[in-house]
């Protein structure tokens, strides 16, 4: 989040276009079939900025939702940090980030302006959190890989090679995926055939992607993210962490 207030690039998606006709997209069912996109790279990005942006993980998320919850943003030092009772709870210049992407930026005007000893500072802090409300406005650069002729063997080194750094993409990773565009209960169901250990190592192993009708589509509004030519609030400090 911290990248995404400051505007810094935080990269783009990469999407494999294939053909799941009459598919039910994981997370949720598509009624015009045809044509979807798997996403292949920027899914960590997608889930996060959804979850923090909505309160909630999207449908096809499987790990802990309270994972998304309980970020905090500083008006005055501009840092952002998970809630602590003891250091947080009362101050008014620590705002939760989920709040107000959900309800908006008048709530959070309306706390600050009924502190009387914030009102010297009132209009920077106004400043900086519409800044960061305008991280929903943002949009990832997507990449397609696009055409009849790529097969799973062909994605798959395509993936490998542009995320040489991170985590390798397999066929069944890919294979899962495509299942799942047709079939949106196969993880459930493959998953209710496990034994308690393997469906451990199955759960800590995240898949490299999902299917989606469209990246921007599954975070709605709330996961564009595309660097905008606004220029930082005032009195903003590029040392905090």
């Amino acid at each position: 989040m911290r990248s995404l207030y400051r505007r810094y690039p935080v990269g783009g998606l990469l999407v494999w276009e294939t053909d799941t006709s009459s598919a039910s997209v994981r997370g949720g069912t598509s009624g015009s079939g045809g044509t979807k996109q798997l996403l292949l790279d920027g899914q960590q990005r997608v889930t996060t900025l959804y979850g923090v942006t909505r309160g909630k993980p999207p449908e096809f998320f499987d790990g802990d939702s309270s994972a998304f919850l309980n970020l905090y943003f500083n008006v005055d030092h501009e840092i952002f940090e998970f809630f602590a009772p003891s250091k947080m709870k009362g101050d008014p210049l620590w705002i939760d980030v989920t709040e107000l992407f959900v309800r908006g930026l008048a709530s959070q005007f309306a706390k600050l302006t009924a502190q009387p000893e914030l009102q010297p500072a009132f209009a920077t802090y106004a400043e900086r959190l519409a800044w960061l409300y305008g991280v929903l406005e943002r949009e990832f650069h997507i990449e397609k890989i696009t055409g009849g002729d790529k097969t799973t063997d062909t994605v798959v080194e395509i993936f490998n090679k542009v995320n040489s750094g991170g985590t390798k993409l397999s066929k069944g990773d890919l294979a899962l995926a495509k299942i799942c565009a047709r079939w949106s209960e196969a993880r459930a169901e493959m998953r209710g055939h496990l034994t308690p250990g393997t469906r451990r190592a199955s759960t800590s192993r995240s898949t490299g992607c999902c299917a989606t009708s469209t990246p921007s589509q599954r975070a709605g509004r709330h996961s564009q993210l595309s660097t905008t030519s606004r220029r930082e609030p005032s009195g903003t400090r590029s040392t905090h962490q």
